[in-house]
């Protein structure tokens, strides 16, 4: 019995042996031309999707759940939208983490393109900044300044009533701190200043709970009227004009490991897309229905 078991498993061994030597190996699951395509596959995905980096008011204002359907139907290409303030925005188009910019901080956004991280700037559109405040304005601005900003900042400072800022580097931040220097008043570190760190929509009702002054662009404003009770106190003044501008990030400033992911081309049509006369249109006729005004003024040339 013991010979045969020993045959036996002799005989299984041999046969696993000379199997090993002379039959084919299999296969594993994904080959090299597997792996090829699903590169391939990536990158065709890759290049329909764009990264747009903006600011919080072209998304709190509803303006991008307005364009943005319109444009993905129309080309095909997603576009994913990363809200932010303008100073973030710019550098993540130094970071190489974003294809295009609509941002609305002028001289930042030249700056960008003048050190070669953007493939030109352009307009296209405008609305305006507004202080707003609380319904029975305790500091009379909207009767004693109700155009002249600079006025009625000073009057903020001088009674030490709270103001909200950004404090966030936006583009909102920077002109609220432009005016500030122009109205040559300092209000960093002052008890009645504070700074949120936060979007215009989160601005606007920390405004509203401290029942507080606070400058917001008007179509943030506006698409958040019926929820807050903020008055417009101050607008009209030139120094609250407020330009928004596309910008193409350029690969050739960008970081060697972010090169190749950077969608240029899905980038120039949006940006094209943007400053058509049928997008114009549409950015003009964007709140007249709702709020019985656009909420932009289309202007690329």
């Amino acid at each position: 019995m013991k010979k045969r078991l020993v045959f036996i498993l002799s005989f299984l061994l041999v046969l696993s042996l000379f199997t090993g030597c002379t039959g084919k190996k299999e296969e594993p699951a994904g080959t090299a031309d597997d792996n090829e395509k699903i590169v391939e596959e990536n990158e065709e995905k890759e290049k329909r999707e764009i990264i747009l980096s903006t600011t919080t008011s072209t998304e709190d204002s509803g303006l991008l759940d307005y364009l943005l359907p319109k444009y993905e139907e129309e080309t095909g290409i997603d576009v994913k939208v990363v809200a932010v303030g303008t100073g973030k925005a710019l550098q993540m188009g130094k970071d190489g983490d974003a294809d295009v910019l609509l941002v609305h901080a002028k001289e930042s956004e030249e700056e960008f393109v003048d050190e070669g991280y953007g493939l030109g700037r352009d307009d296209v559109m405008y609305n305006d900044f507004i202080l707003v405040g609380p319904k029975d304005d305790p500091l009379e601005l909207k009767t004693n300044t109700p155009d002249n900003i600079l006025e009625g900042l000073e009057n903020i400072a001088e009674k030490e009533y709270e103001f909200v800022s950004r404090g966030d580097d936006s583009g909102t931040h920077k002109k609220e701190l432009s005016i500030w220097e122009e109205a040559d008043i300092d209000p960093e570190g002052k008890n009645f200043y504070i700074e949120a760190g936060s979007g215009m929509a989160d601005v606007l009702k920390i405004t509203n709970e401290k029942n507080a002054y606070t400058i917001t662009d008007r179509a943030t404003y506006l698409s958040m009227k019926d929820t807050l009770d903020l008055e417009i106190a101050i607008e009209g003044d030139e120094n609250l004009f407020n330009q928004y501008g596309v910008i193409v990030v350029n690969t050739e400033k960008m970081p060697e490991d972010k090169k190749d992911r950077i969608n240029v081309e899905g980038a120039k049509k949006f940006k094209e897309w943007l400053l058509s006369d049928e997008v114009q249109k549409l950015i003009g006729e964007y709140g007249q229905e709702e709020f019985g005004m656009p909420l932009f003024v289309p202007n690329a040339k």
